[in-house]
């Protein structure tokens, strides 16, 4: 049975599945596959030997070959042709006065199409634009919208952690993300402090969620009221990865609660 591969389509495209079809890769070469309409080039991610059984994935077709050095040659050429491309799309934009942002162009493998991506607040009708630049670079055009996130993810940078953004230095593709991860790790949710460039939650938050979640089982919340032996107190603070919870008894006095990770035992300090 052929193994499948894992490819990211073209470049910051979505990921598929396709047949491997004997061909010999590992992960990070870039191939050749057939695509509904011509051949498109593609990096390898992973190899598995099928798709789970259960899995809502489909094999999209089959990997044709390992991009020769004339593949790389054409890949290369096809991005600096790409490129020259920009200012005519910026240019026919201002000339229908359409308000979108043109964020990237690139041309498929075989140069018959070029996809433009662009991002806008809303929906754009751009049906006479696809006509223009149709008329003017003789090739199928593509245009896609994109969100905040996957502009961040082309247009790259780096985050207050002084480190490449995640979505551009090596996630395939995004995960979901909620407030309520900032909530469950204890961060105050301000939005300059839990927020990526793009605007949105960081992808980050999404990392140790899990521990943070798992880590926060059998302690108390904040505001929640316990007894204690000094009187019934409210707790105040919680660190939930060193499993230490502070109450407020009254009289401006505070303990120190130390859950340990087995449950029913407890120790307690004063500070």
């Amino acid at each position: 049975m052929s193994k499948v591969v894992k490819l990211q389509l073209g470049e910051y495209r979505p990921v598929y599945f396709y047949d491997l079809n004997g061909v010999e890769c590992e992960r990070g070469d870039y191939v050749i596959m057939e695509v509904e309409r011509g051949s498109e080039f593609g990096k390898v991610l992973s190899k598995i030997d099928r798709l789970p059984e259960r899995s809502n994935e489909s094999v999209k077709g089959k990997v044709l070959r390992k991009a020769t050095e004339g593949d790389l040659k054409q890949i290369e050429n096809n991005r600096m042709k790409a490129k020259d491309t920009l200012s005519t799309c910026i240019r026919k934009i201002t000339d229908r006065k359409l308000d979108m942002q043109i964020v990237k162009a690139e041309y498929t493998f075989d140069s018959s199409k070029i996809i433009f991506s662009f991002t806008a607040d809303g929906r754009i009708d751009f049906r006479h634009l696809v006509k223009d630049l149709a008329r003017v670079f003789r090739v199928r055009i593509e245009l896609k919208q994109i969100g905040v996130r996957d502009k961040a993810k082309i247009v790259s940078g780096f985050g207050v952690c002084g480190r490449e953004f995640c979505c551009s230095s090596y996630m395939n593709s995004f995960h979901p993300l909620s407030i309520k991860m900032a909530k469950e790790q204890g961060l105050p949710l301000n939005p300059s402090r839990i927020s990526g460039s793009c605007g949105r939650i960081k992808c980050c938050m999404a990392y140790e969620f899990n521990v943070y979640r798992e880590s926060a089982k059998n302690l108390p919340r904040i505001n929640e009221k316990i007894d204690t032996p000094e009187g019934k107190g409210k707790i105040i603070d919680v660190n939930i990865l060193k499993r230490i919870v502070y109450i407020d008894v009254g009289e401006g006095q505070i303990i120190k609660k130390v859950y340990p990770q087995k449950e029913g035992k407890q120790k307690e300090n004063e500070r």
